[in-house]
């Protein structure tokens, strides 16, 4: 076995890859540890740096791009990767507060948003979706994910079988589509319909969700989503 401190998109260089793959196993998800300390800066429950970074020596920290960024790039990053509907709202919020101090903290930006938007959604603080947004942007994911999931459908060997777990609708939309293949070009009406184009992957059964024992055992899993999917030949 070979340990590897790298992200998905880089899968496709590492030697073992492209030899050829029997499989591919992507597990989406923010490991515990990463979320229960509180110095990593993901949660809104407990105090700490406003970071949010995987590898905290790359790239920009959530706190120096809410510094940096203008309300519409907020409000654009919000959206896209939280889908949230008050983005410009807290983009504005966001904006007014750090003119008199910046926003360095994870409470500190917590209890702006809650401000900003009130409670909407019961039993979800309201802060969730704008804390996933900033880790997506941050961290790159959905981009990583998709150059993973190409590098990985082109390392396996054909009948090899790629599985992903997701944890949020972006992910599991992205993944998805990715697996069906490209869609079909629109066309005039009246004129004859393109041929279907065959991916490069079957998908293999339904999606999979956790167990009543599994989330016993791990209540984090309740938005865990599987999908398989073989390499044709």
């Amino acid at each position: 076995m070979q340990i590897r401190h790298g992200s998905f998109a880089a899968l496709g260089e590492w030697d073992a890859a492209q030899a050829g793959l029997d499989g591919v196993l992507l597990d989406l998800g923010v490991s515990s540890p990463q979320l229960d300390q509180a110095v990593r800066g993901f949660s809104f429950m407990a105090d700490g740096p406003l970071d949010m970074r995987m590898d905290p020596t790359q790239g920009l920290s959530a706190a120096e791009f809410l510094a940096q960024a203008d309300a519409e790039e907020i409000a654009a990053a919000l959206w896209r990767y939280g889908e949230e509907r008050m983005s410009r709202r807290i983009a504005q919020a966001i904006v007014q507060a750090r003119a008199g101090q910046p926003l360095t903290r994870t409470l500190q930006l917590a209890q702006l948003v809650q401000r900003a938007i009130g409670r909407r959604e019961p039993g979800k603080h309201p802060a969730t979706r704008t804390f996933q947004a900033l880790r997506l942007h941050v961290n790159g994911e959905l981009d990583a994910l998709q150059q993973g999931l190409a590098a990985a459908s082109t390392c396996m060997k054909p009948g090899g079988r790629l599985a992903v777990i997701s944890f949020h609708s972006l992910e599991d939309r992205l993944v998805k589509q990715f697996i069906r293949g490209p869609d079909l070009p629109r066309v005039a009406r009246g004129l004859p319909a393109p041929a279907p184009v065959q991916g490069a992957l079957r998908a293999v059964g339904r999606k999979h969700f956790a167990g009543v024992d599994e989330l016993a055992r791990n209540p984090r899993a309740r938005s865990a989503v599987l999908r398989i999917a073989e390499k044709r030949a």
